[in-house]
């Protein structure tokens, strides 16, 4: 169902210098600028190496995680809210990241790992091909209850068949927040491939073959004009 195998620290130090220009000389430096907020506390402006920091980003449970952020000797845990990237370089540009309490659910987007497609009978005995219709869903919890993702076994589908979000198996007190608000949406399907419906369209060709004969009107015209000349 889910799995909570990464443990993920990262360090900042506190600043000061605020405004674009002190941004970009942070970034000139190889540093990433940074908000922390929430938990009932002040916001505080951070700076992050930014070599740690895309090195962590590399990896999918960080995304989905609780983090522990260390800034001049504290520890507090807080989640990635929002990251700003360049728009073509690799570049971190900027971090947002929210304090959590234990007594307060978090909103977060978790992603679906789909397992079992290699025996899911409308794959191995159809011919179908699974689509993952949603990649990943918005969970409401506590911190500690947090899964690192969801697993969606599709290994029992059926070909034409629909998994929707009522159908996924969560962990202990973890809730869907489209289904919360009524909206059960279908999560992975299993269809025939288009591609087998577009190698069927080569046989209507020979539908144009009645108009071949029309070329040939040209020369009977000029049977008849001989005809005349006799």
């Amino acid at each position: 169902m889910a799995s909570k195998t990464h443990k993920f620290e990262i360090e900042a130090v506190v600043r000061h210098d605020m405004g674009k220009g002190a941004s970009r000389r942070l970034r000139r430096e190889e540093k990433v600028p940074g908000v922390v907020y929430g938990g009932g506390k002040d916001a505080i402006s951070v700076t992050f190496e930014h070599k740690k920091i895309a090195k962590s980003l590399e990896q999918e449970a960080f995304y989905s995680h609780i983090l522990t952020l260390k800034t001049n000797g504290e520890a507090e845990r807080v989640i990635l809210k929002d990251v700003q990237r360049h728009p073509y370089k690799p570049r971190i540009l900027h971090l947002d990241l929210q304090r959590v309490r234990a007594d307060e659910k978090l909103h977060m987007h978790v992603p679906l790992h789909f397992i079992g497609a290699e025996k899911a009978p409308g794959v191995k005995d159809a011919g179908g091909v699974i689509s993952h219709i949603m990649s990943d869903v918005e969970v409401s919890c506590l911190p500690d209850n947090l899964p690192e993702y969801i697993e969606v076994d599709v290994s029992e589908m059926q070909l034409n068949q629909l998994l929707h979000l009522s159908d996924l198996k969560l962990p202990q007190g973890v809730e869907l927040v489209d289904l919360a608000h009524g909206n059960d949406k279908a999560v992975v399907s299993i269809h025939i491939p288009r591609a087998e419906v577009v190698e069927e369209i080569p046989t209507e060709a020979p539908s144009i073959s009645p108009e071949v004969p029309t070329i040939e009107q040209g020369p009977a015209e000029g049977e008849e004009g001989s005809e005349k000349g006799k």
